[in-house]
C-alpha cells in the first residue's frame, strides 16, 4: 500500500509538470500511438529511482498489467524521456539560481561505471569515462560536478570524465552565478581564484591543504564547516536514488539513469 502511496504522489508530480512545462508538444504526432504515455515513463523511472529497483526489468515485471506494453518499449522510451528530464531539470536550476542563497558550495563525486577490476575491459562508455582517484582511492568512471547553496537547492551540475580535475569545471559549472563560494582543498589555485573573483559579486574561498601554512578566519571556518551539506548531498544520490550503476548496456541508459537519479532527488 505504501509503494503504491509513493507510486501515486510521484504521479502526481510527474503529470503537474508536465502540463506545467507542456511537455506534451513532444509527443508522437504521427505513426503508431505508443502504449504508454510520456507521464508514466517518467513516473515509473523515478519511482525506480527513489524505490531502490536496479533494473528496468523489475519494474517491467512489477507494472506490466498495468502499462501493458514490451519490456523494449519501456526501457527504449525510459531512456529516450531522459531528455525531457534533463529539460525539466535545468528548469528547476534555474529557478534555484534565481532565489538561491548567498553561500554557495561547489564539489564533485566519483561515480564508478564499473568495478576496478573490470576497468580495462569496460566498452560502454568507452572514450567518455576514465580512471581517475578520490579520497576512496582508483576508480574507472565520470565525475559529478555540482554547485548548490546553503539551502541544499541544486544550482547547477555537469558530468566530465574521472581524470578531469575540479579546477577545470569550476568555472564552467559557475560562470553566471553570484555569491561566497566554498570548496575543500581540491579548488585551491590562486589563478582560479584571481580569474573567478569580481568586486562586490563573488569570491571563492577553497579549504587549505594539510600543509599549507595559511591562518584562516573564524567565519572562515563557519563557511568551510557548511560544506558537510554537499557531501550529504552527495551521500543520499548515491544511497537512496540509485546514482551509480552498473547495469546499463548503452551510454544512454547510463546517463538516463544519472539524470532520473538527479531528478528524483530534486523533487522530493
Amino acid at each position: 500500500m505504501k509503494l503504491l502511496q509513493v507510486y501515486q504522489t510521484l504521479k502526481d508530480k510527474v503529470n503537474f509538470i508536465y502540463e506545467k512545462f507542456k511537455l506534451s508538444k513532444y509527443e508522437k504526432t504521427t505513426g503508431r500511438k505508443l502504449k504508454i504515455t510520456i507521464p508514466q515513463i517518467i513516473t515509473l523511472a523515478l519511482y525506480k529511482q527513489t524505490q531502490g529497483i536496479p533494473t528496468k526489468k523489475s519494474i517491467w515485471n512489477d507494472f506490466q498489467k498495468i502499462i501493458k506494453c514490451s519490456y523494449k518499449t519501456l526501457v527504449v522510451n525510459m531512456n529516450r524521456c531522459s531528455v525531457l528530464a534533463l529539460f525539466v531539470l535545468k528548469i528547476l536550476f534555474k529557478n534555484n539560481r534565481e532565489n538561491s542563497h548567498l553561500v554557495k558550495h561547489t564539489d564533485s563525486t566519483d561515480i564508478p561505471v564499473c568495478l576496478n577490476k573490470n576497468g580495462k575491459y569496460h566498452k560502454t562508455l568507452q572514450g567518455l569515462a576514465n580512471w581517475g582517484h578520490s579520497g576512496k582511492g582508483w576508480f574507472y568512471g565520470l565525475k559529478l560536478h555540482l554547485t548548490e547553496d546553503l539551502n541544499r537547492n541544486i544550482l547547477s551540475i555537469s558530468f566530465a570524465s574521472g581524470n578531469v580535475s575540479d579546477t577545470e569545471m569550476f568555472m564552467k559549472l559557475n560562470r553566471d552565478l553570484k555569491g561566497i563560494f566554498v570548496a575543500d582543498a581540491g579548488y585551491v589555485s590562486e589563478k582560479l581564484e584571481k580569474e573567478f573573483y569580481q568586486e562586490n559579486k563573488r569570491i571563492l574561498f577553497s579549504k587549505p591543504r594539510k600543509n599549507m601554512r595559511k591562518i584562516i578566519t573564524f567565519w572562515q571556518k563557519k563557511l568551510y564547516d557548511t560544506r558537510m551539506i554537499i557531501e550529504l548531498q552527495f551521500r543520499n544520490l548515491k544511497m537512496f536514488y540509485g546514482l551509480i550503476t552498473s547495469l546499463p548496456r548503452s551510454i544512454n541508459g547510463y546517463f538516463a539513469n544519472y539524470i532520473y537519479s538527479i531528478l528524483a532527488y530534486a523533487l522530493k
